[in-house]
């Protein structure tokens, strides 16, 4: 217990005297969750439309205008042929053009019926996709209005009428960033905890120090816990300033207790302190650790469901994601945060992460001599 101390102790002390890693565990992770929320943004906005009006009519224009007023679309280019709006939309002005044919106020005046034809620039699938979907609400909106005004009132309608009531639990005014913040808190507090741990054992090599620590009756085990303790610690108090900036600067109070989040953080961040431990008993130098924790965290953070919905992922990536940390502590973050949940909710994500814990804690120490003894 007393070398532990002394290597704690060790550990404290050339962390205080590098200036640089007080820089990247605070002031690093403060500014990217201070700008990250800001751009990643599901909703889609600021979409510019190209107009192609071979009608002309009262009803075309008002159909343009309910487009333009929804606040998605701005409206960056009137052309009077289609092969001209398709010009923009390859010289990137434009990215959808909304084609209103002859007689489209004949057509709906006296058929009951009209057409339209909308082309968009498929290049960002996202962007496209939702800017199709918005403007496909738009015009079904419109037409919902002009059938409202053209009907005459009936007492008794003969074509039945479902009527869908929708509400938003967790996130009622569906706002992304009480989405997204706790999600980029996970991903900042797991770059910062995996990076660390995984050059500190690479950096005593590459000092010459390692070989001291060997021939000392220091412990495998205080060894390996030595050098987790101090930045377990760290990790923490960055989660500490991430929770705080997202209640003062985004107003996010999580429905739950921090305690929860608190007990979790502490069981994940054994679980990725020991993986990037790990990582740094089989890395020679600090250049190859970087790489290789470089890669493993943005694998885990590119499948952790922070981005993209689990259940949307392949069978084989779902089937991934269970052996992924990151996805665990990203779902016990928006449960808690948004839902309220408490210990009792969580606990099979707790056994999960204990067992992620104990494998890469264990497999780290039998490794630890194994390679550098």
């Amino acid at each position: 217990m007393r070398m532990l101390k002394f290597l704690l102790w060790k550990e404290l002390i050339q962390i205080y005297r590098d200036p640089s890693i007080i820089m990247i565990l605070f002031i690093m992770p403060m500014i990217q969750l201070l700008i990250l929320p800001l751009a990643a943004d599901y909703e889609i906005k600021n979409i510019n439309l190209g107009v192609v009006d071979h009608d002309h009519t009262e009803y075309s224009r008002k159909l343009v205008n309910k487009v333009v007023s929804s606040g998605y679309f701005r409206l960056k280019d009137y052309s009077p042929t289609f092969q001209q709006g398709l010009k923009a939309i390859e010289s990137d002005k434009t990215d959808l053009i909304l084609e209103i044919p002859p007689h489209f106020e004949r057509d709906l005046v006296k058929e009951n019926q009209a057409s339209l034809f909308v082309a968009v620039d498929a290049v960002n699938g996202v962007k496209a996709g939702l800017g199709g979907a918005y403007i496909q609400r738009i015009i079904q909106g419109d037409n919902q209005d002009i059938r409202t005004q053209w009907m005459p009132e009936q007492r008794l309608n003969p074509q039945p009428v479902i009527e869908v009531t929708t509400a938003d639990w967790y996130n009622p005014n569906m706002n992304y960033r009480v989405f997204m913040v706790p999600g980029i808190l996970v991903m900042l507090v797991t770059m910062i905890g995996s990076s660390f741990a995984s050059n500190n054992i690479v950096r005593e090599k590459e000092m010459g120090t390692i070989e001291q620590i060997n021939v000392s009756p220091i412990k495998k085990m205080q060894f390996i816990l030595g050098k987790l303790i101090p930045f377990w610690m760290l990790a923490l108090v960055v989660l500490t300033v991430g929770l705080l900036i997202a209640r003062f600067v985004y107003g996010i109070v999580p429905l739950g207790h921090y305690i929860t989040i608190y007990i979790f953080a502490t069981i994940y961040l054994l679980a990725i302190l020991g993986l990037g431990l790990l990582l740094s008993t089989y890395a020679q130098t600090q250049q190859q650790s970087m790489l290789v924790s470089f890669f493993v965290t943005m694998i885990f953070n590119l499948l952790s469901g922070l981005y993209t919905p689990i259940e949307s992922m392949p069978a084989w990536a779902q089937m991934i994601t269970r052996f992924n940390p990151v996805s665990y502590f990203i779902e016990v973050m928006r449960m808690v945060m948004l839902k309220g949940s408490g210990l009792a909710d969580i606990k099979y994500q707790i056994l999960a992460l204990v067992g992620f814990a104990v494998f890469f804690n264990s497999w780290a120490i039998l490794n630890y001599r194994k390679r550098s003894g």
